[in-house]
């Protein structure tokens, strides 16, 4: 009855802030710790003790699945080389850097237990992204740090298993190197497989409320596998978000769309604040034991500032760097749009068409470009590569990340609920368990009220890009309407008024139908906004489902 009870009380108090930490201007997991805190003291209330397993295989699959499933994939393609650098590159260094520091301010810890500690530290949280789309900062600053707060929760999870390892084992920088390369090669793999079964079930499902069922347990249907034969379940899950998102909009009915989306933001609600209501629940035995076994609070609070003051640190020399690679990529990309024009139009004629294909084949190089320069790859899909080509460099033109971007970048970096989940999964008999778990607790708490407080006035003072002009979205709405409009055309073409077989409303869906299936190609080349043609898909959906009620 006590479980049930404090269980109640958890979903109430996950309601409360998320609905009033807008009005008071304090993030909702700092309400939700302050709820906890304020749990704990009541004498009626059991100690909490949760078990780590129960964070890292229960907790973390479906809250990186779901965040998976939510980024557009052509935003996730076109912003790879920095997602991938931010959340591998970054991730590790960091942990290595932190690892030397913790190692440095607490003696008695082994490097093993360090690197660790370096691990839970090290990735950002999505939180920021959250709170950086409300302040309507660039849709491409977005993407990356979305991306990279994906992706670097699962990078820091397998460093940390791989270091949990190590400190209960003896082994080499070699075996653990191995470990890291193989547990994510075999969750690619196996988070791909999952995610196309998912579509495939999902897709022949018809009810509903079956397929949200079913969905509830795809995260885990990636992970548990992927953790059976030694690989990352966490990296699992994320593969198989991004395979289910960017394969929905053409496998599922908008219905199924509608009630996974509703769904996933539920769950996503409460994992997120069960957590954050369990550090405030945990955080004054914490402070007991810490107290009684090691120097005190005070020795947390300052170490834990310096790990986030040195996070920030790296975080800004590795984003100066990778700004100036952007930078290098864009004028490469702008100068290269002629030649691409250019090559267009020689395809479009029949007698120079052969030589663009060699030209293009030469430029490709590899497998694919002796492919093209034979003729093996059809005229048609050389044509929709340039295509995606040309899109991807106005899309680097129209959006360019410079320092201000890059100082957005490095203060939004957050720790939040991956740091705490993580702290939470240590063994129970880690050596100073209960100052390890509280250093975590305060990084991830005072990087959400120093950070997360304060980002809104960054973004004021730095002034950075923020994306299309309202005059520059109704442009491009306008012209994807017209995009559609032609799909449409040919859609209504096909039925005629006087067939006894003709019914408006069946027509109205296949229009419906035809539109959809032109702004999935469209999203495939990559012509039009991820935001504007999400909103055009909801509209869509929406009008779909009225139609069939």
């Amino acid at each position: 009855m006590e479980f049930l009870i404090i269980a109640v009380v958890a979903l109430v108090a996950i309601a409360f802030a998320t609905a009033f930490a807008p009005r008071v201007g304090i993030a909702a997991p700092l309400i939700l710790v302050a709820i906890g805190f304020g749990m704990s003291l009541l004498p009626f209330v059991p100690d909490v003790a949760i078990d780590p397993e129960i964070i890292l295989a229960g907790v973390l699959p479906p809250l990186l699945f779901a965040a998976g499933a939510s980024i557009p994939a052509t935003d996730f393609r076109r912003e790879f080389k920095a997602i991938s650098g931010l959340s591998v590159a970054l991730t590790i260094i960091s942990t290595a850097v932190l690892g030397v520091f913790f190692h440095w301010v607490i003696p008695d810890l082994s490097w093993a237990w360090s690197f660790a500690m370096g691990a839970i530290v090290s990735p950002s949280d999505p939180v920021a992204t959250a709170i950086i789309k409300r302040l309507g900062v660039s849709p491409r600053l977005v993407s990356i740090l979305e991306g990279e707060s994906l992706l670097n929760d699962a990078c820091a999870l397998v460093l940390l298993r791989s270091a949990v390892v190590a400190a209960t084992a003896s082994v080499t920088v070699l075996d653990v190197s191995l470990d890291f390369v193989i547990a994510m090669a075999l969750a690619v793999v196996i988070g791909l497989l999952v995610g196309r079964f998912n579509l495939w079930v999902s897709g022949r499902v018809k009810d509903t409320t079956a397929n949200t069922v079913f969905t509830l347990a795809v995260p885990f249907i990636a992970s548990i596998p992927a953790e059976l034969v030694g690989a990352s379940g966490l990296v699992a899950a994320v593969v198989c978000g991004l395979v289910t998102g960017n394969g929905s909009a053409r496998a599922l009915s908008p219905q199924v769309r509608m009630s996974d989306t509703q769904t996933w933001r539920a769950i996503e609600l409460i994992l997120e604040g069960a957590v954050y209501l369990i550090v405030g629940l945990e955080l004054l035995s914490t402070i007991e034991v810490v107290e009684a076994e090691h120097a005190g609070v005070g020795f947390a609070v300052v170490i834990a500032a310096g790990a986030l003051g040195l996070v920030l640190v790296v975080r800004a020399a590795f984003i100066a760097p990778l700004l100036w690679a952007q930078a290098r990529r864009a004028r490469r990309a702008a100068a290269l749009r002629p030649h691409i024009e250019r090559i267009r139009e020689r395809l479009g004629d029949p007698e120079t068409a052969s030589g663009a294909m060699r030209q293009v084949g030469r430029a490709a190089g590899g497998v694919r470009g002796r492919a093209i320069a034979s003729g093996r790859v059809s005229h048609e899909r050389v044509t929709r590569h340039l295509q995606r080509t040309e899109a991807d460099i106005s899309h680097l033109m129209r959006a360019p990340l410079g320092p201000r971007e890059g100082a957005v970048m490095v203060w939004a970096g957050m720790r939040g609920v991956v740091t705490v989940a993580a702290a939470q999964t240590l063994p129970t008999d880690t050596p100073g368990r209960a100052l390890l778990v509280l250093i975590a607790y305060i990084v991830a708490v005072g990087s959400l009220v120093v950070q997360g407080g304060t980002v809104r006035y960054a973004i004021a003072l730095l002034k950075p890009s923020r994306g299309a002009t309202p005059q520059e979205e109704a442009a491009e709405r306008a012209e994807l309407d017209r995009y559609l409009d032609d799909a449409a055309a040919q859609a209504r073409a096909a039925y005629r008024a006087d067939d006894p077989a003709y019914h408006r409303t069946t027509q109205r869906i296949a229009v419906i139908e035809a539109k959809r299936d032109a702004l999935i190609e469209a999203r495939g080349l990559g012509i039009f906004s991820s935001e504007v043609l999400s909103a055009t898909l909801d509209k869509l959906d929406a009008e779909q489902i009225r139609l069939e009620m």
